[in-house]
């Protein structure tokens, strides 16, 4: 066999090619990717009479390139854990960290663990785009996030104190009133100019054009905030612009959040195992595909305790010699978005607190037990993991 070790970059990757004995075959070269230089290192390999051992990390998506060209001309490739090829380096007394010194060590680590490598299976293009759209939605969510920040400080020094009386409600940003109140009226300075019954009236037609049945009544209660704050840039055009543009974000990042969630669920609705998943308690249809989605094929692991692995929820033992450790962490070596995920159904499991869910049974034996707050939820994670895995592979049996 030959054993080929990939480190993969941005817009190029380093090849090391090893013979079976362990001598180089080819010296670390450069491979762009870009199609003519993809197409000679396939060649290349090809013309080989050994069977390859194909080895690369999956790096972000940079990596996708070299497996898309394998994968057309029929090649196994496999992928490593980054973390998984790091430990392996660390064996190395003398360390080195360039490209091609990791190429050759991947490449080592394909000829010494070819008996145990499995090659890379593409799982089925569902759970590849609710997967590509979950990231998506994080991201999205992340942009919404900073924008209300940036918002909550404008209005501090614009209208200070707003947010008590007019809370910030993105969910639904064309009925958000208080969105629709910084539109109209900019700041505090603006209000006090117009006078206690204009404001009053302005105030009631900018109600009228939303859903909140309770805002009309609090229009007394923020002209005496008006009169009682002390802005600091309240007629500053400058801030008004800004501000404008944070509601604008605000509003955007929202609906841009929704539509992708949306085209989560249309995807979700049509595989057997989402049902299972939306029956469980605490799974509603924002979270429902974001679990799906970071999940993926979940036939691909052999046991629920593989799948909290995967997750970052599993606890490993040690142990030794008369030492054995009882109160172990939990590794938090996986999906960081799933366990996030999970983390948020327990939290709603808290919220609606379902008598009859083993789960929710669970969480609150583990809180009276005495267990601290996040250790009783990710125990509960751990159980909801595993019931869902027994009743998906159940289903597909």
């Amino acid at each position: 066999m030959i054993a080929v070790g990939i480190d993969v970059s941005k817009s190029k990757s380093t090849v090391a090619i090893l013979n079976g004995d362990g001598s180089i075959r080819a010296k670390p070269f450069d491979v762009h990717h870009v199609a003519d230089e993809l197409q000679a290192l396939v060649d290349y390999i090809k013309r080989t009479s050994e069977p390859p051992t194909i080895l690369m990390e999956p790096t972000s998506h940079y990596h996708y390139p070299l497996l898309k060209a394998f994968q057309e001309a029929e090649l196994p490739v496999c992928l490593i854990n980054p973390y998984q090829m790091k430990k392996y380096g660390d064996t190395e007394l003398r360390k080195a960290k360039t490209d091609k010194r990791d190429s050759l060590r991947i490449a080592q680590y394909a000829l010494e663990k070819s008996y145990s490598l499995i090659p890379y299976t593409p799982q089925d293009q569902k759970y590849e785009d609710l997967r590509f759209l979950s990231r998506q939605y994080s991201q999205r969510i992340s942009t919404l996030t900073v924008a209300k920040v940036q918002l909550l400080s404008l209005l501090d020094e614009t209208m200070p104190g707003i947010t008590t009386i007019l809370p910030l409600k993105s969910r639904d940003p064309d009925n958000c009133v208080l969105l629709r109140f910084i539109k109209r009226f900019k700041s505090f300075d603006v209000i006090r100019k117009m006078g206690k019954a204009r404001f009053l009236d302005s105030y009631q037609v900018l109600v009228k054009k939303t859903k909140d049945r309770f805002a009309g009544s609090k229009g007394l209660a923020i002209y005496e905030l008006v009169l009682n704050s002390v802005t600091t840039r309240g007629e500053n055009p400058l801030s008004a612009m800004t501000q404008d543009q944070c509601v604008d974000l605000v509003s955007t990042s929202q609906k841009a959040a929704d539509e992708i969630n949306l085209q989560m669920r249309i995807i979700a609705e049509t595989m057997p195992e989402y049902k299972v998943l939306r029956s469980m308690a605490g799974v509603g249809g924002r979270l429902g595909p974001i679990i799906l989605g970071e999940i993926g094929d979940i036939r691909r692991f052999h046991s629920g305790k593989a799948l909290n692995a995967y997750v970052g929820n599993d606890a490993p033992p040690y142990q030794s010699g008369q030492f054995e450790s009882r109160n172990r962490h939990i590794s938090k070596r996986g999906n960081p978005a799933l366990r996030k995920a999970c983390f948020e159904v327990m939290q709603a499991l808290k919220l609606t607190k379902p008598q009859d869910d083993p789960v929710y049974l669970f969480l609150l034996k583990k809180e009276q037990e005495g267990k601290p707050y996040n250790v009783a939820k990710m125990a509960a994670v751990n159980k909801f993991l595993r019931i869902y895995y027994a009743r998906v592979m159940e289903l597909y049996k």
